[in-house]
């Protein structure tokens, strides 16, 4: 109503990987040739209900979050908007949205599979819509939520796909987990590494696990990017990954 649009108007509901879905329940609109252009992402506010849904889960922090850490102990609740104008075509684009892969591995309601064998599914779609080979991404921006199994199994997932070379980091070090909207964060976060050729690093890192084989930034790098990529994963397993070209 705010931007007085027309055309189809839905929500995608699919937990902490809801508005990476909406990217690519967009694109396929675009390309069903149902519409031109859509405006995707997502929202979400703090909430008591989810507040005390995830305590009883004992998968919130009674410190700040420390994804990839060897004493994490779970994730930090943040609230955030994250909107992007999604187009067929533009003369000068933000960056491309080359490719999304989606899975629903259904393994468990609140655990991830412990191999992470539907986010591996997932990347593995992204790279081959957009095209292109493991090695050709630059950077990825992680789900790494800093609990023990999320971390855990999104690193089996990640070397399974990319091996132990491709830098990555999770950004909710300083975003803490925006749940719902955390999709669209991080979309965001991934076209403006893009734009300013920088690799951001994780923050709150202290002791790094051993057991986690990924390469992982603590610092801030800067790098000519060319692709990047960015993980969600939600309840339920329902995972996305989405892929992200330079505009030039």
């Amino acid at each position: 109503r705010v931007l007085e649009l027309e055309g189809p108007s839905c929500a995608v509901s699919t937990a902490c990987s809801s508005s990476a879905k909406a990217f690519g329940h967009a694109a396929r609109l675009i390309e069903l040739g149902v519409i031109d252009a859509a405006v995707v992402g997502g929202v979400d506010s703090l909430c008591l209900t989810t507040l005390y849904g995830f305590n009883s889960l004992e998968l919130l922090s009674d410190d700040i979050c420390r994804p990839w850490d060897a004493r994490r102990h779970g994730l930090s609740l943040g609230e955030a908007a994250a909107f992007a104008l999604l187009e067929r075509d533009v003369a000068a684009p933000q960056a491309w949205l080359r490719g999304v892969g989606e899975s629903s591995d259904g393994f468990h309601m609140s655990s991830p599979h412990p191999q992470g064998a539907g986010a591996a599914e997932a990347m593995q779609a992204a790279l081959a819509q957009a095209g292109v080979a493991p090695g050709e991404i630059d950077y990825l921006n992680l789900h790494g939520t800093a609990t023990p199994n999320n971390d855990s199994a999104e690193d089996l997932a990640v070397n399974a796909v990319f091996g132990d070379r491709l830098p990555c980091s999770s950004t909710k070090g300083a975003t803490g987990h925006t749940l719902g909207a955390a999709g669209g964060v991080e979309a965001a976060i991934a076209m403006l590494a893009l734009q300013h050729g920088l690799m951001p690093g994780g923050l709150n890192r202290r002791t790094p696990d051993a057991a986690l084989r990924s390469r992982y930034l603590d610092a801030n790098v800067e790098a000519r990017l060319r692709l990047v990529a960015s993980n969600s994963f939600g309840f339920g397993g329902s995972n996305a990954c989405l892929v992200f070209g330079a505009a030039a």
